[in-house]
């Protein structure tokens, strides 16, 4: 494998350039784990795709125990016509970690891009490595995020739900910090189905100075990584670790993903969910 590193964080794996379009299934998924554990991103590019989903669920077995939604292993991330949620429009999407609602919480996201947005049109996946904040904050910023709870609600298709978390925890095998945190939409943001948040711990006059710190740090450009889509490349994500969201796209570009969770050994339950 060629591995070089990402800047602030994550690694790529490039193909050998003597065997462009290698297939993925002939790197050790181990290796591969170990990466992503390690460095929390791991971007594979220059590979061979996939045919479908099929296909992509069956090397996405390799990793792991997938968890199955309603829709099956493979989640069509792609602009909508009409839709009934941001993840199926073109807006951009809050910094959260996946399986909040869920009563199973995915270790690793595997994103395959089938179409990348042309160039100028948007679209960057976003990802926080919530450590690192934690690790350069200022010690009285960071002691007024662990006062912090954050209630979450969202309904949506595939379910109705409630969470509760600190907003600063532990990693659930490592025992390292980690921030959980769903950020509040931006007051002028055009968005399809809000979900309901509430954060306590703190007066009400300090609520502020908490949002505006920590959104800070987690966009500090030491801190979050933005993913310029190609067409075939498949980044693994540590969502235990990382957060992370997506910024807007040009409406009818051709940006289509594709993401499949899997499970961590054993299986994290939601320590999260209330309902």
């Amino acid at each position: 494998m060629i591995i070089t590193p990402l800047d602030p964080f994550g690694v790529r794996v490039d193909a050998d350039v003597d065997r462009p379009g290698a297939r993925l299934d002939e790197l050790p998924v181990a290796e591969l784990r170990a990466l992503a554990r390690e460095h929390h991103l791991v971007l594979l590019r220059g590979f061979g795709g996939f045919a479908g989903a099929l296909e992509l669920t069956e090397y996405a077995a390799g990793w792991g125990t997938i968890s199955m939604w309603p829709f099956g292993a493979v989640l069509e991330l792609v602009e909508h016509e009409n839709p009934d949620d941001h993840i199926f429009d073109h807006s951009y999407v809050p910094l959260h970690w996946d399986g909040m609602y869920r009563p199973q919480v995915p270790e690793f996201q595997l994103f395959h891009c089938v179409s990348a947005p042309g160039e100028g049109q948007g679209g960057r996946t976003t990802f926080a490595h919530t450590p690192a904040v934690l690790r350069d904050a200022d010690p009285g910023q960071r002691e007024l995020w662990e006062r912090v709870t954050g209630i979450y609600r969202r309904k949506m298709e595939f379910y109705d739900s409630e969470a509760v978390s600190p907003v600063v925890t532990t990693h659930p095998d490592r025992g390292f910090p980690v921030i959980r945190y769903n950020e509040p939409v931006a007051p002028d943001a055009e968005f399809v189905n809000h979900p309901d948040l509430e954060f306590t711990g703190l007066p009400d006059d300090q609520l502020a100075e908490f949002h505006d710190t920590l959104t800070a740090a987690l966009h500090d450009p030491r801190h979050l990584y933005a993913h310029d889509w190609q067409t075939g490349d498949l980044v693994v994500a540590d969502n235990y670790t990382l957060l992370h969201g997506r910024e807007a796209f040009t409406t009818r570009s051709p940006r289509h993903l594709q993401r499949v969770h899997v499970l961590g050994e054993p299986a994290l339950d939601n320590p999260a969910l209330v309902r």
